[in-house]
């Protein structure tokens, strides 16, 4: 899960998915393609956000998203389109790129629609970029159960 700072949308993304992972051979992780939060706690608002619907992401940390996470992971969601040319801009070749996905495309496929950045607004915000995030995840879960 990618977003620009890895304080707001990816963090919750992470802890959404992995809430809904009944997997335990999967690993989800975020990552920011800027560095101006890392090893920060996320953004006291997508903590509180998770908290009310029964996620802790508390303990995570912010990181850069780097290329051996090309390596690392199958699969890339990045959470809008700015996030998906920083993204693609570091791949190495295509089996990269094709490991990049928009998050949103699980729920509306081929739109390329943004989870708006939720950092400058107020806790509203947040709660919509949840709503989102839970609608991708849960998508994003039954194929990944369905593997098992």
């Amino acid at each position: 899960m990618v977003c620009l700072g890895n304080i707001c949308r990816s963090p919750l993304a992470e802890g959404i998915l992995k809430s809904k992972l009944s997997r335990t051979d999967i690993v989800v992780d975020s990552a920011g393609t800027g560095a101006y939060h890392i090893n920060k706690k996320p953004d006291h608002r997508s903590i509180a956000i998770a908290k009310i619907n029964n996620i802790d992401i508390t303990n995570q940390r912010a990181r850069e998203f780097m290329v051996k996470d090309f390596d690392k992971f199958d699969l890339i969601y990045v959470m809008d389109n700015a996030n998906y040319q920083d993204v693609i801009s570091m791949a190495r070749n295509q089996q990269d790129i094709a490991k990049v996905k928009m998050i949103l495309n699980e729920v509306f496929p081929n739109e390329n629609l943004d989870v708006p950045d939720p950092y400058l607004g107020g806790d509203f915000g947040f709660k919509n970029v949840y709503k989102m995030l839970d609608e991708a995840c849960d998508v994003i879960a039954k194929k990944i159960n369905s593997d098992a």
